[in-house]
């Protein structure tokens, strides 16, 4: 790993921490080198809190996901406690990957090669024959010691978040920042309320592009007349404000204009605690590494990246409602399909231009480009918070 963190050209990260006016961005090597790709995995998705899923996913004790983070092999499953649980994905006996693919367990996770077994606690439970035909334990044999290695995991707002390393800060200490800043829109005891629907609630797109161009495409509304005309015809850039969370952790866009329009002229209902002052508001964060959320009066969103490589990224939306009535009635099931319509149209449109700075960047004359000094504050905030990550 020292040889290829030896590769990092960290003169030219160095340029991406200049002040905006004299800053360079990322260079062309951190989207299009695969060397770059594990230097990343290691730095930035092992050492640091990210986003794996959504609880939702998994309501019933048992159920459980594969996920590859950059080729780690995890299991995400709901024990028989409720709590959800991440496990490495890999068989303490010969290292066979234990789930492929989703499914629904009964009692444990059992390994298809030599049939060992883990109760939902990670506990391995049974070792067939272990000890010769018909002997299910050794002497020798320590199966507390062989037990599935548990991943550090979290949930916040119905996100799975893993640290690989452990080594990073507790998360509650993590997004308190981001917390604090949003406690003027809801307070805590709302987070409560949030309800993933079960029809128009979830979409993805497969992007061929990095993951970084996503963030760093959210982060600024800069290229809104340009790209979303729709949505600029009552959401113009100077209704729009800039988020840089110190410290540096998130970055992203505010606006004073929201103001959903259905055709039947209904409306959701809004977090209890949500000013009305601030009715017209809603925010726009990218929370590194790798996910975007919207808050809004009376819906919540996650857009979650799974990175697959330096070129292919899978986007995850993941909407949200206040309370069980908004999320799951007939009564509000029209207004969440034009909901879930108009960010689907939305984040299709920035489907073109992410792949399409991705294309760019095989230009060997580009410098890794230049910001606005005015309007590209936030997407500098995470470049530099990419480079400072790589470094150090």
């Amino acid at each position: 790993m020292n040889e290829i963190y030896n590769y990092i050209n960290k003169k030219k990260l160095s340029a991406v921490l200049e002040t905006i006016e004299n800053a360079h961005g990322l260079p062309n090597e951190c989207y299009l080198e695969g060397k770059y790709n594990e230097i990343e995995r290691k730095k930035i998705f092992e050492n640091n809190w990210v986003i794996i899923g959504s609880g939702t996913s998994i309501p019933k004790p048992g159920d459980t996901k594969s996920f590859n983070l950059l080729g780690i092999p995890l299991i995400i499953l709901r024990d028989k406690n409720y709590k959800v649980r991440v496990f490495h994905n890999v068989c303490s006996h010969r290292g066979y990957k234990l789930i492929k693919e989703d499914c629904h367990l009964k009692t444990v996770i059992r390994c298809p090669y030599h049939s060992w077994s883990y109760d939902f606690t990670g506990k391995l439970v049974a070792t067939p024959h272990i000890g010769g035909v018909n002997i299910h334990d050794h002497k020798d044999f320590n199966k507390e010691k062989n037990n599935l290695k548990e991943v550090r995991s979290t949930i916040w707002l119905d996100l799975v978040l893993v640290n690989i390393s452990e080594n990073a800060i507790p998360f509650e200490e993590y997004i308190k920042p981001l917390e604090k800043r949003w406690s003027t829109f809801i307070a805590k005891k709302d987070y409560n309320l949030i309800c993933h629907p079960k029809d128009y609630g979830y979409f993805n797109f497969e992007a061929k592009c990095n993951w970084k161009f996503a963030i760093e495409n959210f982060c600024e509304s800069y290229h809104l007349p340009f790209v979303h005309s729709n949505l600029n015809q009552y959401s113009k850039i100077d209704d729009h404000y800039h988020i840089q969370g110190l410290p540096n952790r998130f970055a992203g866009q505010g606006t004073l204009v929201y103001n959903p329009r259905f055709k039947s002229n209904e409306t959701f209902p809004n977090f209890p605690s949500w000013p009305t002052s601030k009715n017209k508001q809603a925010e726009y964060v990218a929370l590194f590494p790798n996910v975007m959320l919207g808050i809004h009066k009376d819906h919540y969103y996650a857009f979650w990246l799974e990175p697959i490589n330096h070129t292919k990224t899978i986007e995850h939306m993941e909407i949200y409602y206040v309370g069980e009535e908004a999320a799951i009635s007939d009564k509000y099931k029209n207004i969440r399909e034009e909901n879930f319509f108009q960010w689907k149209n939305i984040m299709k449109e920035d489907l073109d231009i992410i792949e399409g700075m991705q294309e760019g960047r095989y230009s060997p004359a580009y410098n890794g480009g230049n910001f606005s000094p005015v309007l590209d504050n936030p997407t500098h905030h995470f470049a530099k918070w990419v480079a400072n990550t790589l470094i150090n």
